[in-house]
């Protein structure tokens, strides 16, 4: 059997050869500066040893404790790493995708994802940047795209792009309304970095209109708020405003949509870190997608 002495006795001297002070010893332990005094006083007197030179000033470790301080804490350093381990670590999956992704589908869901998987933390990195699964730490990134997307990669599809038109109600129904492909000539039409409206254009006219007002943005979410603002007709993903849409802060003012040969798609290496995890949040995002039957309705 081994011969320990008191763990309180311990960690009283550990604290205190830290501190160089019993006050501040007994402070971080939470009890007095007495008990840290007589728990050390006990451990020098079963040691047959001096451990501390007290001074006026504060303590100073002898040869001794000096000696005997640095194995300690080690023990204590090798507990609490054991005990860590033990315990269940907050599982963090990062996903990466694209800013206007991010703000107009991913993040209005991540409160039920939060409420379905409490012990999975997700940290978003929304850039447009192509993440690399190596280097980034990105667990799972979501493209707009056409697999393949890499050797060693993983695609699962979300939805397809669907291509709609969108303004405020208002601007739908104003001085110019709309009810036609032809009827937007007569309003400034939002762009993304995207470029889509000429050939949304073309299909759904028959013919191409250059002389079209336009503005354009950086990211498709910019559109999409200038057109929830009443500043014209935005080009987007039905996914990205299908909310709007139910809630009639958008319209779709002409029924024509354009499906692209591009798709969403989860991106995952063959072989992830967490493989358990990232399955579950991946079929979390399959599940987002709402299922059509046969006659056509979404559940």
């Amino acid at each position: 059997m081994r011969e320990m002495p008191p763990l309180n006795s311990l960690k009283a001297f550990e604290a205190s050869g830290r501190h160089l002070n019993f006050s501040r010893a007994a402070e971080e332990l939470g009890v007095t500066q007495g008990a840290i005094a007589q728990h050390v006083r006990a451990l020098e007197a079963l040691l047959k040893i001096k451990l501390f030179e007290r001074r006026a000033r504060g303590l100073s470790l002898t040869d001794e404790g000096r000696r005997y301080l640095p194995p300690v804490r080690r023990a204590f350093d090798l507990i609490a790493e054991a005990t860590e381990n033990l315990s269940p670590r907050e599982a963090v999956v990062t996903i990466s995708t694209t800013p206007s992704f991010a703000t107009k589908w991913l993040v209005p869901r991540l409160g039920a994802f939060a409420q379905e998987h409490p012990d999975i933390r997700i940290r978003l990195d929304a850039s447009n940047t192509l993440s690399n699964f190596q280097t980034d730490g990105v667990d799972i990134a979501i493209r707009l795209g056409t697999p393949p997307f890499g050797p060693g990669l993983v695609a699962e599809p979300l939805f397809a792009s669907e291509v709609i038109a969108v303004c405020h109600p208002d601007l739908c129904k104003g001085q110019y309304p709309i009810s036609a492909p032809q009827d937007l000539c007569h309003h400034v039409l939002l762009e993304d970095t995207h470029g889509r409206w000429p050939l949304f254009l073309e299909k759904a006219l028959g013919g191409t209109s250059s002389e079209m007002r336009r503005i354009t943005f950086s990211q498709t979410s910019l559109a999409i708020d200038a057109a929830l603002a009443g500043q014209g007709v935005a080009l987007t993903n039905r996914a990205f405003v299908d909310a709007d849409l139910k809630a009639n802060r958008l319209c779709q003012p002409v029924p024509f949509s354009m499906v692209t040969d591009e798709g969403f798609y989860t991106v995952a290496p063959r072989a992830p870190r967490n493989p358990t995890i990232v399955s579950d949040v991946r079929q979390w995002l399959v599940r987002q997608i709402p299922h059509v039957s046969s006659d056509g309705s979404a559940s």
